[in-house]
């Protein structure tokens, strides 16, 4: 059989198994029309300036807002204790903005895209089209619940339902909500950059919108490695309990 006639074969078949699942060709070829970001992403440093966490920004907080931070950040204040020594995730905006300087990773699907953060193995999910479930239905979460949509190659996610937080480097209220707007720019030695322009709008803890800017580099070999927080509290437990136990010191002279 010629090339040509294997290749016709080849697309009709294509083409049938497509209707088999109930889709035709063109929402197939629609359905990877979106840039693909897919992959690990690691920090982005810019040209000329060294890796690191500056402090964070002034916000504009409300009297309400200011007060009830004072009042976490107080209780905490003689410990020096925070969500991440007990294996509490960062919640957003900071699992977005900060996770530790820690890659991500990005799974996409026309449906849904999962973020999965290194850094306390943090998972986001992206909700597209008929995934998306009714404000009323959505759970509340430290990350929220996300619904996203695409305009033209900029993907927008607009984030709800967070449970309120004093213990972020931006704290927020119940009533925060953040839109964030992804899109794919080329660096200065051909590396794909992904641009996160996002807002955090919270009447309750703020003045005015908070809005600021995060960007990954892809890493076409990057991988993410276990962050098994909770194994590392067990190990120092039970290393806690050898170092109590009586004659220890006889014990591991032999």
């Amino acid at each position: 059989m010629h090339d040509s006639c294997l290749r016709t074969l080849g697309c009709a078949l294509a083409v049938g198994a497509l209707s088999c699942l109930g889709m035709s060709a063109a929402s197939a070829a629609g359905s990877g029309s979106h840039p693909d970001l897919s992959g690990v992403w690691g920090p982005y440093i810019e040209p000329g300036r060294a890796f690191g966490f500056g402090p964070g920004p002034a916000l504009p907080f409300t009297v309400q807002g200011k007060a009830k931070v004072d009042a976490y950040r107080a209780l905490v204040a003689p410990t020096n204790d925070n969500p991440g020594a007990h294996c509490l995730g960062y919640g957003m905006p900071l699992s977005m903005v900060f996770s530790g300087g820690y890659p991500m990773e990005i799974i996409q699907r026309p449906e849904q895209i999962t973020i999965i953060y290194e850094a306390y193995g943090e998972i986001r999910r992206l909700y597209l089209g008929d995934k998306i479930l009714p404000l009323a239905d959505r759970p509340p979460d430290r990350d929220g619940y996300s619904a996203a949509h695409w305009q033209g190659d900029t993907l927008v996610v607009e984030t709800t339902t967070l449970r309120e937080q004093e213990d972020s480097s931006y704290p927020h209220s119940d009533q925060a909500r953040i839109t964030e707007r992804y899109h794919l720019e080329k660096g200065t030695n051909g590396a794909r950059i992904l641009v996160a322009d996002w807002t955090l709008t919270d009447p309750a803890f703020y003045t005015r919108p908070v809005v600021s800017q995060k960007k990954w580099t892809f890493d076409p070999k990057g991988i993410l490695l276990p962050y098994e927080c909770d194994e590392e509290g067990w190990l120092d437990h039970l290393q806690s309990l050898r170092d109590k136990r009586p004659g220890k010191h006889k014990a591991y002279a032999q």
